[in-house]
């Protein structure tokens, strides 16, 4: 039975594969071993996409095969469409095993960064992509597929969250800072230092909290635009920070700061992990989500979402 193409019709793949594997090898066996099919088999599938061409593509002879005039042309425009298809098949694969996760800044430098190496040895067929921004994400346009945000309740519709931890923030220094016969066991000693701001502006709520109302000489000192600056600028003995434990809690235990008071200013805001509902990577986003809450201890929240 004579097969022929229609108009804009494509040849099977099948047949199109074994032409360029009989093509490359001119030899019908070696093609089928390569496509782990019969000789025969591949023979067959030449002999369609020929009847389909209504040409011979090969010229078969007692020493083997050889590629006609047609044969030839027709060989480099398949194998230019073959690697394009392979191509794209291997950027697509790609795509679906990255990731890409936004945070701010300090959340990025001061937590996540240090600790992202253990998440790739438990997925190493996933590649993480960090979006460090102030800003929030828009998911259908940035091509973001998770994110980290300080915030709270309620988020966009469409989305779902979960908390990590609430934001509680303390006073920290580095030891190197404290004065001998300046020490800092109350509210009034902070006088003696320089205070370090950074964008969320906490310390009048701080000395409120503590029933202090400060004056305006209190609270001046440098400002930062991101938290992780004037934590920074704390290591580097510059000022006194607020911040919060888990974006300290290395430097701390390092012994590069201090906490000062044993006061914790609890707010209303805290870190979630944020996906949308409609993803297209939402298998590969569960992964990072679930190693996220079990790093501050949310195992009872960390149960695969359903859709």
């Amino acid at each position: 039975m004579k097969h022929s193409l229609k108009p804009r019709q494509l040849p099977p793949l099948n047949a199109l594969r074994a032409f360029d594997a009989s093509a490359r090898h001119l030899n019908f066996r070696l093609a089928a071993e390569e496509l782990g099919v019969t000789q025969g088999a591949v023979a067959q599938q030449v002999r369609v996409l020929e009847e389909a061409l209504n040409l011979p593509l090969f010229a078969r002879g007692p020493r083997g095969l050889a590629l006609t005039a047609e044969g030839q042309t027709y060989f480099a425009a398949v194998q230019r469409a073959l690697t394009i298809v392979a191509d794209a098949t291997e950027a697509l694969n790609r795509r679906s095993t990255s990731l890409t996760i936004s945070t701010t800044p300090s959340f990025a430098s001061k937590w996540l960064i240090p600790r992202l190496a253990e998440f790739g040895e438990m997925h190493p067929e996933i590649d993480v992509r960090i979006i460090a921004d102030a800003a929030l994400c828009n998911f259908k346009s940035d091509g973001v597929d998770i994110a980290v945000r300080l915030g709270k309740p309620p988020f966009a519709k469409g989305l779902v969250s979960d908390l990590l931890f609430p934001l509680q923030v303390f006073a920290v220094a580095s030891p190197q800072l404290l004065k001998p016969g300046y020490p800092v066991r109350t509210i009034a000693d902070l006088e003696n230092y320089v205070l370090l701001h950074d964008s969320h502006d906490l310390w009048p709520e701080f000395f409120n909290a503590l029933g202090r109302t400060s004056d305006i000489g209190t609270l001046k000192g440098p400002q930062f635009s991101q938290s992780s600056l004037a934590i920074d600028a704390a290591i580097a003995g510059q000022g006194i920070a607020l911040t919060s434990e888990h974006l300290v809690e290395r430097d701390i235990a390092a012994g590069r700061l201090q906490r000062l008071f044993d006061f914790s200013l609890p707010l209303s805001l805290g870190y979630y992990v944020v996906l949308p509902q409609a993803s297209v990577r939402w298998e590969t986003s569960q992964k990072l989500r679930t190693w996220l809450l079990a790093q501050f201890n949310c195992a009872s929240k960390a149960a695969p979402l359903s859709r």
